[in-house]
This record gives C-alpha cells, structure tokens and sequence, in this order.
C-alpha cells in the first residue's frame, strides 16, 4: 500500500504552487497524471486516451482548483484527501469534450503551464480549446517546489539509500566469475524487491569491455575472473521515491596495477566533489570538483557525461549538476555525485552515492564501501 502524504503537507505544496505560478505570470495550471500530480495530490497513475487533468490557478486567480476525470475512474479517487483540499472532482462520460471542459473551469487564463510529461493528443486538444491562450510548461513552476525536498521527502529517500545499499552488501552472492550479466541482472533484480522497492527501475551489470559503456544495460556476455564490473541499480519505495547508487566490482582477481591506478583517482574525485557540496556552491562547482583530478590524472576524455541529476519521485530531475549550471544549492536539494572513466574496449569505472544538501554541508544516503571491492 502507498504511504499516504499529510494532507496538510500537500495543502502546503498546493499553495505554494500557486504562488510561484502567480509570480512567474502563469495564471493556470493543468497537470495530468505523473510525478508532478503524485507530489501536488498524492494521486498515482499514468496518462491515458480519456482525460484526467488538475486544473490549479495561480494565487490570486478566479478559478476554481479542480480534478477532471473519467466518471468510470471517479471511484479510484476515494482514498484522496480531495474534499478537505478544497479540490472539486468533475467527471466526464465518454461522449463529452473534457479538454473544453477544463476551458469552462479555467477562468479566463492569459497563459497555462502545462504538465511537461504531458501526452501530445492533450496538449494540443487543450490548445484548441483554448485558442487564445498562451501555453508554456509548468516545470519552471513546479521544480521550484520539488527540487527542494521537505523533510518527510528526505526520509523516503534515506530509505531508499539504505534499501539499494542492502543490494549491493548482496552482491558477492550474485556477481561470479561464469555467469552472465543477464544472470546476474535477473537476481540483482529480485533482490532490489525483496529489500523494499516495488520494482528495479534499472539494472546495469557492465563486465569488462562493457562497463566502458555508461548505459550498458545487461547482455549474455559471460562474466571472467579478473573483470571489472559496474553495477548501477535502482527503483521505486512504495511511496514514490527513488533509489540509484553504483559501484565497481572486481571478479574472481586481483585488479591490475593500472586500474588499482586509475580507479583510485576515481574514487578520490568522488569524495572532493561530495565535499564540496554546500548550501551557496554553484552545481556547475560540484562537477568542476569531479572533473579537475581526473583531467588532471590524463583521464578528462574518459569522463563522459555530467557528475550527477537530482531524484525524487523521477530517478532523473532537477537539479542537474553539470557544467554551465549556475543554480546555487540549497537545503534539501537531492542529487547523484558519480563521476566515471571509461576506457573503450577495455573496463570502466563509475562510484555514485546520493547527497542531500544540509544547512552546513550535506548528507550521504549511501554508505556501502567506495573503494574497488574484489569479490
């Protein structure tokens, strides 16, 4: 069953919304289902043909906040604290127009914010039914709430940090010299169920030549002594949160003295970049302090993507922490820290721990060792 969030908490998060869509000059905003409908109402679900559709004005505006939906779908909603959050449910049947139906609601807007995941048929459905109005997207709106997580958000997330962590503690019974990745996957993939998350979000086994590949997913390549392997997984709580940490394995073998080399400016990139993080440092400043070692050691080529992304109810959000972000962190701001080098045809590394940012630093939520463990 979905922990259920306190309605006064979403009746903060509602008015809030309201503000910064008021202040950003967005008079309405229309949310279908998806990660931003979960943190404004609690309301799980994906899009679909009919309609389901959040109808939230800005503060200040004349319309009515309200939740159109499918009359079939209407008794799903029971377990919504809808009522006491002041949110009307209008239902439709199947021979009515709901897009102008959410017109009728909307008061008269100048300019909407919609739902950045939502479906194309709607959006422009919504576009016709209001010709005159300007559509822009709410993610301006609604990740200047979300990327900042509340306490009871942090929790769900340390949680998921200590559940991914019991999966990797398992990892010398899955990761063996004589498998496949695919094998491996298969139980690593059981095993992040059975430690408390409702599916694996993702499973990565990179063995050898294929952890050259950041996005390696799995493959019938049968796993040697002596490969380096990177394992990055994670998924869902009941609640929505996510989890993702990876580490670098070595199987069967001692690694040699060149990756022992390598993997150790790795490892020390890791731990500068998550000591740099601090309220008032610039995201764009983490990834700097990721990439100035490993450039510094010849390896800057190797490192081929950003050093982190936030998490929340998406494994991948704001804040991004990449070069030429210049947004200051923040109390409760989440987001990776995995830097990697990656040398074609040959191995790879990457170490990743999630961070919260703290009133003085930041917190990791992951604990599991971050040296080169041989299995």
């Amino acid at each position: 069953m979905t922990p259920a969030v306190p309605t006064a908490m979403l009746a903060d998060r509602i008015r809030r919304a309201g503000d910064v869509a008021a202040a950003q000059d967005t008079d309405l905003l229309l949310v279908t289902p998806g990660p931003d409908l979960r943190y404004l109402i609690g309301a799980t679900g994906e899009s679909h043909e009919r309609l389901t559709c959040l109808v939230l004005p800005a503060a200040g505006h004349r319309a009515p906040p309200a939740l159109v939906v499918p009359r079939l779908e209407a008794p799903g909603l029971a377990s919504l604290a809808l009522e006491e959050l002041g949110i009307e449910v209008v239902t439709w049947r199947d021979e009515e127009d709901p897009h102008l139906l959410v017109s009728d609601l909307g008061g008269g807007p100048a300019r909407v914010g919609l739902a950045d995941g939502m479906p194309a048929a709607h959006v422009l459905a919504l576009r016709a039914a209001f010709p005159e109005v300007e559509q822009v997207l709410a993610g301006p709106v609604l990740r200047e709430l979300r990327m900042r997580k509340d306490a009871a958000e942090v929790a769900e997330l340390r949680a998921a940090g200590a559940a991914i962590d019991r999966v990797h503690a398992r990892m010398g019974e899955f990761l063996k010299p004589g498998r496949t990745e695919a094998q491996v996957g298969a139980d690593i993939e059981a095993a992040i169920v059975a430690e408390g998350h409702t599916e694996a979000a993702f499973v990565v086994v990179g063995s050898g030549p294929n952890g050259a590949s950041p996005h390696h997913d799995l493959s019938d390549r049968v796993i040697e002594a002596g490969d380096v392997v990177v394992i990055d997984i994670g998924g869902p709580l009941p609640s929505g949160y996510n989890s993702d940490s990876t580490r670098t394995y070595a199987v069967g073998a001692e690694p040699s003295a060149a990756v022992r080399e390598d993997y150790a400016v790795l490892q020390d990139a890791q731990d500068r970049a998550v000591r740099t993080v601090r309220p008032g440092v610039l995201a764009e400043q983490v990834d700097a302090a990721a990439r100035e070692p490993i450039t510094s050691a010849g390896l800057g080529e190797r490192f081929l993507h950003r050093t982190g992304h936030g998490i929340g109810l998406e494994v991948h959000e704001e804040p991004y922490i990449v070069a030429g972000n210049a947004l200051a962190l923040e109390p409760g701001m989440a987001f990776s820290v995995e830097p990697g080098v990656y040398l074609d045809g040959e191995w790879g590394a990457r170490i990743e721990d999630i961070v919260v940012v703290t009133e003085d630093g930041c917190e990791r939520l992951n604990t599991r060792p971050r040296e080169l463990v041989v299995l």
